[in-house]
């Protein structure tokens, strides 16, 4: 099975049109590398309509799915729905870091698991299998790796925002405190603390400092929530 088909079953459509799915997979720094390519064999084109057909397919489920929600708690639903962590890990359920076309730089630096590219390579993705397959398939595959745990998803990539919310409440104020990064310069770990006031009420970790502060600001909420202990 090649890698297309490997995709393909991920996704669950095979492709009429290879180019398509090609050009959703290729990184500008693939075409910088490579003369003979134009610069709109990159996935630049699709990510931007792809973002479109994002944006209208989550707001279509919360409409349908939150009746009782009005505009401003459905727009922060799809906020933290749309944003490039959440895109990257719903990208990270199909693998597609370890589909795209990169330059030989861009992959050295870590470029296969960077948020930013992989999460405009789902868009592009979406725009392609738009193009190819229709609206219904692409409603499927949103569903399926974006939407499946629309709630949790709220709260964990919405995470700081709740968590300054529930501390506001009580009179008080979040922070977060860094420790430095460990490991190699193309695999970054780093480590935040969140308080609330001068208290540590949780640790968190991730590939960048923002994953860092938004792991730690949801275990603080899962650990308010469960009364393990009070602000």
């Amino acid at each position: 099975m090649n890698g297309f088909e490997q995709l393909e079953k991920s996704v669950g459509w095979t492709f009429r049109d290879r180019t398509l799915l090609s050009r959703a997979l290729t990184h500008s720094s693939f075409i910088n590398e490579h003369p003979e390519l134009q610069k709109e064999d990159c996935n630049e084109r699709l990510e931007y309509f792809g973002d479109a057909i994002l944006e209208f397919l989550v707001s279509e489920y919360l409409y349908t799915n939150y009746p009782s929600l009005m505009e401003g708690e459905l727009s922060k639903m799809r906020v933290a729905l749309v944003c490039e962590m959440s895109l990257a890990d719903a990208a990270g359920k199909l693998r597609l870091g370890s589909f795209l076309r990169m330059g030989k730089g861009m992959e050295k630096s870590g470029g296969r698991s960077s948020d930013s590219i992989v999460s405009d390579a789902f868009e592009a993705l979406l725009a392609a299998l738009y193009l190819d397959g229709g609206i219904e398939n692409c409603r499927k595959l949103v569903e399926s790796c974006l939407l499946s745990d629309s709630d949790e998803r709220r709260v964990f990539y919405d995470a700081k925002t709740i968590l300054q919310e529930m501390a506001q409440e009580k009179g008080k104020s979040v922070s977060y405190r860094e420790f430095p990064p460990e490991g190699p310069e193309h695999d970054r770990l780093f480590r935040s603390e969140a308080l609330i006031g001068e208290e540590v009420f949780a640790e968190g970790s991730g590939h960048s400092k923002k994953k860092a502060e938004q792991n730690a600001a949801y275990t603080a909420i899962t650990v308010i929530r469960e009364h393990k202990k009070c602000i």
